[in-house]
């Protein structure tokens, strides 16, 4: 009996070493207590949301706090230049889109993101077409045939004015020649209250933003800009399907002031993959139709730098800025 009990504790105390020995150790490392990531999208707009269901899961991989603020303004501009004062220690950040690159580039704010850190990239979000459910549009192809035949009869809604939808819609006149007034505002979450109160037509935005919405049958997507359907919504028909060739790729990431100490680097390229994999976090941001897309820090950094230059040839390609 005695060696029995002996073998039965052994057992446990191997198993809550092996518990210890598996689990993140980004927790002991890390040398905050609380972390504010900062966001320049408004309450329910895509990175907003996107922030506050990751901070969920990724506070106990890492043994961190994690608070987010909405600083709004400028398309990103006052959410960088806070970033940029902040101190380089680990303690703040901001969620990265193009966004924080186009309106650097188009508004030429004070601060911009070179003046930022790129840490690391979490997710690719694909972009999508979306009108209140009593709208007559069943396809984007529909909307394009109307505008053509009634100049300036639709009107499109995009959240900011740096913001990568936005630059979809000079690319969709272009490829389409069909035309409308552009409808701007402070994130998805205005957007979304826009479209369903038809103050636009439809709006560009991602499927995590809408979510509750899609569930009510509230409102309906009308296509996709991917290169293929997205699993989700298999009878949704991508862009190029209805003749129109655009596919976008929207990044979503993680970006601190610049000179982030190495230990707080290495501890973000731990968590982040560790955090995709967490069964509950995978579950949401699978039916959000987000798409693992982690870079580490040095991968990302050249990924941002080549995509600003991307966009610095289209704004002149299409006349938005001079060379």
């Amino acid at each position: 009996m005695l060696y029995l009990r002996q073998t039965r504790l052994a057992a446990a105390a191997f198993a809550v070493a092996l518990m210890i020995s598996s689990a993140p150790t980004s927790a002991q490392d890390y040398p905050h207590d609380t972390v504010t990531l900062t966001t320049h999208s408004s309450a329910g707009g895509g990175t907003d949301v996107f922030l506050r269901e990751m901070v969920g899961h990724l506070g106990p991989v890492m043994g961190v706090n994690f608070v987010v603020e909405n600083v709004r303004g400028g398309s990103g501009a006052k959410a960088m230049a806070h970033l940029a004062s902040s101190p380089a220690d680990g303690s703040v950040f901001y969620g990265t889109t193009p966004t924080f690159i186009n309106t650097s580039l188009l508004s030429k704010p004070d601060v911009t993101f070179r003046d930022l850190q790129p840490l690391v990239n979490v997710f690719l979000d694909p972009q999508i077409v979306y009108v209140r459910a009593e709208s007559p549009f069943n396809t984007l192809a529909e909307v394009v045939e109307k505008a053509k035949a009634e100049p300036g009869s639709i009107k499109f809604g995009v959240t900011t004015p740096g913001s990568l939808d936005r630059q979809v819609m000079e690319k969709f006149k272009a490829v389409t020649g069909a035309d409308g007034p552009v409808i701007t505002h402070d994130g998805g979450g205005e957007l979304l209250i826009s479209v369903l109160n038809e103050t636009v037509d439809l709006g560009i935005g991602e499927v995590q933003e809408l979510i509750g919405q899609l569930e009510a049958n509230e409102v309906r997507l009308i296509a996709t800009y991917t290169e293929e359907r997205l699993e989700q919504f298999p009878d949704v028909q991508t862009a190029r399907e209805q003749g129109i060739d655009l596919v976008v790729d929207k990044f979503r990431g993680i970006a601190g002031p610049k000179g982030l100490p190495a230990d707080v680097i290495a501890a973000w390229e731990k968590a982040i993959p560790e955090v995709l994999e967490v069964p509950a976090f995978k579950e949401w941001y699978t039916n959000a139709s987000l798409v693992p897309a982690f870079m580490p820090h040095d991968e990302y950094g050249a990924f941002i730098e080549e995509f600003a230059n991307q966009q610095e040839a289209f704004f002149v390609e299409y006349g938005i800025t001079e060379e």
